[in-house]
């Protein structure tokens, strides 16, 4: 056990992240030593980042947390807390169950930990960030909450309303990064089009997006959780003008069928989808849309998952994610529709549905043969330097493989690269002198 050491475990999605770095400058200012996911911690201290969002996600955090207990039991760890989603919603009951952790804190009190540490907040690091990714990208959150009510989501429940950072604080933070070498920028929000629509009633997010790619040295802005109803057009003039706005938009659609977008509460119809995909298309050539898809909620019939493949099928979309629908307390749909779709249903339609992504996910990268892009290098792997393209977000998309032998390339350094052949997600290609 290292005496001043705090090993700090992050569950869920990269804003829980953004988190556990701002809470990891703090601890390293008063004099902690951090480590970051350690696959096997030695700190005396331990923090867990929960995520609460699906059964799935609940489940991991529990299991997570029981596995630090039984390493406090065993002498391996003197102090384990535990912050972030789980324990913002379920934390009277997490407290009961499980009184071996030393405190629950929730998603904004957090910082508490430092006074129950017996140390304080430093202010010049406010806002400042411990980066646990590789040193040449970095997330960068601009809001907090979310106001959509879909019927489904919990995560309303659990963040609250949104709220928008300020956006000299956001253009501080990636000048500040960008002096880091930091070149690569994830903007990421619950819903990123809203962003500033709670200050003054109107979006800002074309504003702040066309503002940050103006900052010298940012050299790829990648866009995040964008929703399809009242969807900021003008953000598309933005995408389309400046070279290092990525042709990249992650937008969760969840489904295309009006009986389950109705039930859903997600306030866009079929049509409207299919009008908005045909702009941003149209207005934004060669660009890669992301999106998530939703099977087996409370009343899909057969005729609705149809209509779902038949959509995947006609878009044909570029990276695409989809799960099951799990039920989720404290939502509409939990209070209000029964969840009858058999589990053995939702895996068949969501294997279905995936099956037919990966097919034309393999024809979307094999046409890409024979193309030279630039692509940034993010580690190397045994025989291969490992890069993405602009149209790849780390972690979730298709990667570049570049052979290593007879050559050295710098992490976080753009190459331009040819690519040689594909499989079903990743491309190979090299370097092109």
């Amino acid at each position: 056990m290292k005496k001043n050491q705090i090993d700090i475990i992050t569950l869920g999605c990269s804003k829980n992240l953004v988190d556990s770095e701002l809470l990891m400058k703090q601890f390293e200012a008063n004099g902690y030593h951090c480590v970051h996911d350690s696959k096997r911690p030695q700190g005396e201290i331990a923090v867990i980042n929960t995520c609460g969002f699906i059964e799935d996600a609940k489940q991991e955090s529990i299991d997570t947390i029981l596995e630090f207990i039984q390493a406090k039991e065993e002498g391996r760890l003197n102090k384990l807390y535990v912050m972030g989603c789980l324990s913002q919603r379920y934390q009277k009951e997490l407290e009961a169950e499980m009184p071996e952790v030393d405190k629950f804190y929730g998603k904004f009190n957090y910082k508490e930990l430092l006074k129950e540490l017996g140390k304080a907040e430093v202010p010049a690091c406010n806002e400042r960030r411990h980066l646990t990714t590789p040193h040449h990208y970095a997330y960068i959150k601009i809001s907090e909450g979310c106001d959509r009510r879909c019927a489904y989501c919990a995560i309303p429940l659990i963040t609250g309303k949104h709220v928008s950072r300020p956006k000299e604080d956001i253009l501080n933070e990636v000048r500040e990064l960008v002096a880091d070498g930091v070149k690569e920028f994830q903007i990421i929000a619950q819903e990123l089009t809203y962003y500033g629509m709670d200050i003054d009633g109107k979006h800002h997010i074309t504003e702040l997006i066309s503002e940050m790619a103006d900052i010298p040295g940012v050299k790829w802005i990648r866009l995040h959780y964008a929703y399809p109803n009242q969807f900021p057009l003008d953000l598309l003039d933005v995408m389309r003008e400046k070279p290092n706005v990525c042709k990249y938009l992650d937008i969760a659609l969840q489904h295309i069928s009006d009986h389950m977008l109705t039930r859903m509460h997600r306030h866009v119809t079929k049509q409207e989808t299919l009008d908005l995909l045909t702009i941003i298309r149209n207005r934004v050539p060669g660009i890669h849309i992301r999106t998530t898809l939703m099977v087996g909620f409370p009343g899909e019939t057969e005729e609705d998952f149809h209509e779902l493949l038949d959509f995947v099928r006609e878009q044909r979309f570029e990276r695409m994610g989809a799960f099951a629908y799990s039920e989720e307390e404290g939502t509409y749909s939990a209070k209000n529709y029964e969840d009858d779709v058999p589990a053995d249903v939702k895996q068949r339609r969501l294997d279905e549905l995936m099956i037919l992504q990966q097919d034309i996910s393999a024809e979307i990268e094999a046409g890409k043969v024979g193309l030279t892009m630039p692509v940034v290098i993010d580690r190397k792997e045994g025989d291969y330097y490992i890069g993405r393209t602009e149209f790849c977000s780390p972690e979730v998309d298709p990667e570049v493989l570049i052979k290593a032998a007879g050559q050295r390339l710098r992490v976080g350094s753009f190459y331009k690269v040819k690519m040689t052949s594909s499989e079903e997600f990743d491309l190979y290609g090299e370097v092109v002198r």
